[in-house]
């Protein structure tokens, strides 16, 4: 007997019948990269945590509303990217502080010397700090979660060409920053 994994189009018709079962399902399948996402975004553990709650319980309440099963992991990352961004007014006035307090410097790896993976972890990081909050959701959604550009447009309501423009700015200043010193 062959099993196959069951597709999340199949748990979204099974949880809009009432199966909480099949809900749990979808959570326990998009947790982890939902809370990836938005830890990249917001930038903080609890934060994510909590956007990463709120926006599967958005997705349980609103689940009807979802013309089409076959697109939920982009419904599901627009509703976290609604509540990241939702997130970002709230605390408007303290991440310009903080933008102001960081100023500029950030260390880069020198060449020739051997990068530790914590160290070039923290050096992208760094790196992602530098990048307009549009622009860090692009890479995170390109780089980390793997999203096409028109998948990228659908979460980010706007044009491919936007997405891609904020992808090229990104990665020049990425480059730029993450060059080794020579």
């Amino acid at each position: 007997m062959i099993f196959r994994e069951v597709e999340d189009r199949d748990l979204v018709l099974a949880a809009r019948q009432g199966n909480v079962e099949a809900y749990n399902g979808l959570v326990s399948r998009w947790e982890k990269r939902v809370y990836n996402y938005l830890l990249r975004v917001v930038k903080n553990r609890e934060d994510a945590l909590d956007l990463s709650q709120d926006t599967f319980l958005k997705a349980y309440r609103y689940l009807g509303k979802l013309d089409d099963v076959e697109r939920f992991p982009q419904w599901l990352f627009r509703i976290a990217h609604n509540e990241a961004f939702s997130q970002f007014r709230k605390d408007k006035g303290e991440l310009e502080e903080q933008a102001e307090e960081r100023g500029g410097g950030m260390a880069v790896p020198v060449a020739g010397r051997a990068v530790y993976p914590l160290e070039l972890e923290l050096a992208v990081a760094s790196a992602l700090d530098r990048l307009s909050p549009d622009q860090r959701e692009a890479v995170v959604l390109k780089v980390y979660q793997g999203f096409k550009f028109d998948e990228i447009a659908q979460i980010q309501s706007c044009p491919v060409s936007t997405v891609k423009s904020r992808l090229y700015a990104a990665f020049d200043l990425l480059k730029t920053v993450l060059a080794p010193v020579g």
